[in-house]
């Protein structure tokens, strides 16, 4: 289904001036298209590696190439990738019409249909109805629509998520996952995705990366990482995880059954 290699990640490394080492000798492939969670435990280097690949931290070692182009220490504006964070990262004095389209005002060719271009963006959100209020006004899922909008509307190549729905309701969460997905299929966007939550990544995923104390320990589609897990971390962290929530629903479900 994902035949090209849009993005190569070789021997990344990562060490701080404290001689820590957040990521040791990483290698991995993006494809064009794909969605591709990096699942981990805080610490692991996951959020490392993203802000490696959208530049806005330097690889101690190793390389990333995009399209078969080195942008190792290309600017994070020469790269095509766009990335929503946690944290929103929304301007509090602009509209949500005024940050979607903020972006597209200071690019030359844009600039003269950036509020069309922004409405449309934001319409397909599903947020038009907030186009004139500020982020204060807005709840946390609303906020993260805005911040999605706005990543979107630069049409970037690869869109980079960091733990985007950590802090939303689990009923924002969910119907968030599925426009995430319905806006992958509709513009054919590849999505790298931060997450903890092993249950998220195995509900959006193409393939999953797996995470131990900055190594790669398994990427491999869900159904395979389920099948042959790579290691024991692999069984503990990630299919006992799986397990334990799966059967603390399904005994809420028989009993709804029973009733």
């Amino acid at each position: 289904m994902f035949d090209k290699d849009l993005l190569i990640a070789t021997d990344l490394t990562k060490e701080f001036d404290d001689e820590s080492i957040a990521l040791n000798h990483v290698n991995f492939t993006v494809k064009e298209g794909e969605f591709l969670s990096i699942l981990g435990p805080s610490g692991c280097g996951k959020t490392t590696i993203l802000r490696i690949l959208v530049g806005l931290l330097e690889p101690t070692s190793g390389k990333v190439t995009m399209d078969g182009r080195d942008i190792t220490y290309a600017l994070p504006s020469q790269r095509n990738m766009g990335i929503v964070f946690q944290s929103y990262a929304l301007f509090e004095n602009m509209t949500v019409l005024g940050n979607v389209e903020y972006a597209l005002k200071i690019q030359k060719d844009k600039r003269a249909n950036a509020s069309r271009i922004a409405t449309e963006m934001i319409e397909r959100m599903g947020i038009i109805e907030h186009i004139n209020k500020k982020p204060a006004e807005l709840s946390g899922g609303q906020q993260q629509r805005v911040a999605i909008a706005r990543t979107l509307v630069l049409n970037p190549k690869i869109i980079l998520f960091d733990e985007p729905m950590s802090a939303l309701d689990v009923a924002t969460r969910l119907q968030l996952r599925q426009e995430l997905k319905n806006i992958q299929k509709e513009y054919g966007t590849t999505m790298i995705y931060v997450t903890h939550d092993q249950e998220e990544a195995f509900s959006m995923s193409d393939r999953i990366m797996v995470m131990e104390k900055s190594k790669l320990v398994q990427l491999d589609t869900p159904v395979n990482i389920i099948k042959n897990p790579a290691s024991k971390y692999v069984e503990d962290f990630v299919i006992e995880n799986l397990r334990i929530k799966i059967n603390s629903l399904t005994k809420y479900i028989k009993e709804l059954d029973n009733e």
